[in-house]
């Protein structure tokens, strides 16, 4: 949600060191680039495995596909794995105009890679901002999904606005001399989205709002790779993003909708999470009484990596992974 949190997350603070990064290669080297032109644009789509097919949506948004591959690309052993990088993102092209950077665009490019795929029904599993364009596709494509999950993840712009006041809370009492800086460039007028504005804002501490155990390491490649794509995160929630939700963002609202869906669903939320607060995560329980809901006790934003043999058990047992 954050937006430099989220890159600090995925590219600095969280990059393997070298050891740890040469044997996650030996995963991610397995999958192989490729390119479907969609709407006159290169979509970089990796599959890799038989069975039945699962699709993995990254956060962000504006992230590439790798964090997700690298945390869940070991299932090319019992399911077809499917990372899409969407438009602007990881090795697809940009955007002609910021414009196309929207929800509902992701939705339809996701469309279009099951038809290039030639997928019947495929199921879901989205992180963060990938749980919004998981939901908005489930709730066009219903017919298309088999089952989805939907890890630390935001029903509505009503629920990211509420947790982007939330976080700014805990900076400005936990932080009050970084603040004081937020502050003054907020009185000349500077929004989110200005370089000189994210300079100072990305200054505060990511282990405090992301992780109950800050020696965790995201698995990435240790090759270098476009982590984030600040236009598409602007375009998406807004140029003023980390303190006026925006966007195609600030229009979305699943709740009415979602004891609609059908497929059966699996949430993750975690205790700690400072992106997707507990506060708002836990409505999922009355907006989707038909899903199955898990709260992780000892987990920040990234349950995978915080409670792995609890949540890796569950994540098997719902897809039925032997």
């Amino acid at each position: 949600m954050k937006l430099f949190k989220t890159l600090n997350l995925f590219l600095f603070l969280l990059l393997p060191n070298l050891i740890i990064g040469q044997n996650q290669d030996s995963l991610f080297n397995k999958f192989q680039p490729k390119f479907y032109n969609i709407n006159g644009y290169k979509i970089n789509v990796e599959v890799l495995g038989e069975g039945d097919p699962i699709v993995f949506l990254a956060g962000g948004p504006g992230n590439s596909h790798d964090y997700m591959q690298g945390n869940f690309g070991q299932y090319y052993k019992t399911n077809k794995v499917i990372f899409i990088d969407f438009l602007g993102r990881g090795l697809s092209d940009d955007a002609k105009d910021k414009s196309e950077y929207s929800i509902m665009n992701d939705v339809e490019i996701l469309e279009e890679v099951r038809k290039e795929l030639k997928i019947n029904k495929f199921s879901i599993v989205g992180h963060s901002y990938g749980t919004v364009h998981a939901q908005a596709y489930i709730l066009k494509y219903p017919e298309r999904v088999n089952k989805l999950v939907l890890i630390n993840g935001f029903h509505s712009g009503e629920m990211w606005q509420a947790n982007c006041n939330s976080y700014n809370h805990y900076a400005k009492t936990h932080f009050p001399e970084l603040w004081q800086k937020v502050d003054s460039l907020r009185s000349l007028g500077y929004v989110s989205s200005d370089p000189e504005f994210y300079k100072v804002y990305e200054d505060f501490p990511i282990k405090y709002v992301y992780y109950h155990n800050t020696k965790l390491r995201q698995k990435v490649p240790s090759k270098k790779f476009r982590g984030m794509n600040v236009d598409v995160y602007y375009s998406i929630v807004g140029r003023d993003a980390d303190f006026f939700v925006g966007g195609s963002m600030i229009d979305t609202d699943f709740r009415r909708e979602l004891k609609n869906i059908k497929s059966p669903t699996l949430i993750i939320a975690g205790r700690y999470d400072g992106v997707s607060t507990p506060e708002y995560a836990i409505q999922y329980k009355d907006f989707m009484p038909q899903a199955k809901f898990v709260m992780f006790e000892e987990s920040g934003h990234n349950p995978y990596l915080e409670e792995p043999e609890k949540f890796y058990r569950l994540f098997e047992d719902f897809f039925e992974i032997k």
